[in-house]
Formats: C-alpha cells, sequence, structure tokens
C-alpha cells in the first residue's frame, strides 16, 4: 500500500489522493460511508493512469460520475474510488459530437442546443454524467440513449483503451457490456442533426417539466429504484400496466416509510431520503417493496439501482 500511495501522489500530487473520505455529499441519495481512498480525474488520461496503478496494486475500484442511480454502502467501499469530474465535449462533424464520461448529461445538452444541434435535446433533466447513463444506458419516455451513440472509448480494469462501436456495446434495457466486463467509459459519440436552438430548447423545457411535475425533484433521492417489467419475461396480470412504480403503488407501499426513508408520494419507483435515512434502512425498505409487488402480483422487480461497497460487511453486523 505504501507504493501504491508513492505512486499516485508522484502522478497527481499528495493533495489529490484522498483517504477515508465520506461519499454521502456526492450522492444524490445523500447517504453512503467512506471510501479507502479517493481521487477526483480531471481527464480521460488521468482515469487511464489511476486504472493501472490500482491494478498494480491489486486494490479493486469503484466508478463514481454525478452519483444518482447509486446507493452506497453505510460502511462506505474499500480500495480506490475514481470521481470522475470535468471533461469537454466538440464536434466530431456535422453529425457527430463526443463527450467525455465525466459531463453530465445536463451540460451536454446545453452544449448541443447551443451549437443548434438535435437529438438530446429531451434527455434535459436527466440525472448524473455520460459515463453513468452510458453504463445504465439510461431511459427516459420510452427512449434509450444508447440509441443515439455510435461509439464508445472504454478503458479496461487494466488501463487498456480501445474503441468499440455501438454494437459492440451490448445496449438494452437498462443495460450494457460495462456492467459485465468491467471496463470504463472514457467517451461516447453521439449521433446529432441542424435544428433550430429556440425549438431545441422549447423540447428541454418541457422535458425539464415533465419530470418536474412527476418526480419528487425537491428531495434526495436516487431516480427510479426498479426496472420496469420486462414484457418478455414477467408475467404481469391482466389490467395492470406495465410499470414498476405503478405496481409498487398498487401493493399499497407508495407512502410507505422506515427509519427516515419514504416511497415516494409523487412517484412510487422512487425512494426518497427524509434527512436521515442510512443506505441500510432505504435497502430494506427497497426490499419490502420488492417482496409486496411479489407477494401480490407476482411480479419479481429487478434493480435499477447500483449498490455501491460493503453491504456485505453490514449484513454480517446485524447477524
Amino acid at each position: 500500500m505504501t507504493d501504491f500511495v508513492a505512486a499516485m501522489h508522484s502522478a497527481f500530487g499528495a493533495e489529490r489522493l484522498r483517504s477515508h473520505v465520506p461519499l454521502a455529499a456526492f450522492t444524490t441519495f445523500r447517504v453512503g460511508g467512506p471510501a479507502d481512498w479517493l481521487l477526483e480525474t480531471r481527464t480521460s488520461d488521468e482515469i487511464v493512469t489511476a486504472l493501472k496503478l490500482a491494478r498494480s496494486a491489486n486494490l479493486p475500484v469503484t466508478m463514481l460520475g454525478g452519483g444518482s442511480n447509486v446507493l452506497v454502502a453505510d460502511a462506505g467501499v474499500r480500495g480506490l474510488v475514481i470521481r470522475t469530474r470535468g471533461g469537454g465535449v466538440c464536434a466530431m462533424d456535422e453529425a457527430h459530437v463526443r463527450a467525455d464520461a465525466a459531463v453530465t448529461i445536463n451540460g451536454l445538452v446545453r452544449w448541443t442546443i447551443n451549437h443548434r444541434l438535435g437529438g438530446l435535446e429531451a434527455w434535459a433533466g436527466t440525472p448524473g454524467t455520460v459515463g453513468g447513463a452510458i453504463f445504465g444506458n439510461a431511459h427516459f419516455a420510452g427512449r434509450l440513449i444508447g440509441d443515439l451513440v455510435t461509439e464508445a472509448r472504454l478503458a479496461g480494469p487494466d488501463g487498456a483503451v480501445a474503441d468499440a462501436p455501438a454494437p459492440a456495446m451490448a445496449f438494452g434495457y437498462d443495460r450494457s457490456r460495462l456492467q459485465d466486463t468491467g471496463e470504463i467509459l472514457l467517451s461516447a459519440v453521439f449521433r446529432v442533426s441542424a435544428g433550430e436552438a429556440a425549438a431545441l430548447r422549447a423540447i428541454a423545457r418541457a422535458s425539464l417539466a415533465f419530470r418536474k411535475r412527476t418526480q419528487p425533484l425537491d428531495t434526495p433521492s436516487a431516480g427510479c429504484i426498479f426496472q420496469n417489467p420486462d414484457p418478455g419475461r414477467d408475467p404481469v396480470p391482466d389490467g395492470l400496466p406495465w410499470s414498476a412504480g405503478a405496481l409498487v403503488d398498487r401493493a399499497g407501499m407508495k407512502g410507505a416509510a422506515l427509519a427516515g426513508a419514504r416511497v415516494s408520494t409523487t412517484h412510487g419507483n422512487f425512494i426518497v431520503n427524509e434527512g436521515d435515512a442510512t443506505a441500510a434502512a432505504i435497502r430494506r425498505l427497497i426490499d419490502q417493496c420488492r417482496t409486496a409487488v411479489r407477494d401480490r402480483f407476482g411480479v419479481e422487480l429487478r434493480e435499477e439501482i447500483v449498490y455501491l461497497g460493503a453491504f456485505d460487511e453490514e449484513r454480517v453486523r446485524e447477524m
């Protein structure tokens, strides 16, 4: 470990590698324990360097972007947490733009609108970064962000960099190959087209307004907890919508509370932190929602949220 710390200090400066840093402030849920080590990277090259040094030290790496769609364990995260920051967007040609993984989706939307490029404006209001959106193939209003991607630049766990065309990304509903390979997104190329700025802004505002009406944006949450049922595999009873939020609601869990965590009364697929929730309480409430839907309707809900950190340590303490 001494060699790892020395190598990181040499690469990034002693002040940038921090130890035992609480992660709650870096997540939209506002919960989570400390990272053993935290590095905030500024460029793709820095991500690659950090991956190589962590691999040399046999240290696990966890990526953290905008902190949405994740639940960090109260016990924290072992190894190195890389929190991606900075990055930029550039036009490759008239029909394509490249965005670094650390760029927020809202920042990407603003950039494309300001450059009179259409295609991404409906994603206004999407929390998190390009890296997180590609990892989980973010969806909104029946659209998948992967449908707009033509190429991704990836780093393997060992820091090796390669470009992957969209068909090789194994995009599906809430899915990408990154969930299976351990690769990390460095940047993505998006398909765009010429547009008129005022019209693009109108679409972005409409998207934002819809989210404000239908989602609990004024209280800490992580976005949708569960995936919607899959018509090809889930036996949803006749007369019920193919919606995780609706199923949670009809199972009687909308508004249910546990130790500072509550199923949102605005949207049944959101759990909110009312101020003093823990990750353990949120996870127990998630389990209660899943059990209620299974017992009432025979539907097994699958999480969309990603669990980060030492949840196994917490289970041992509870036993």
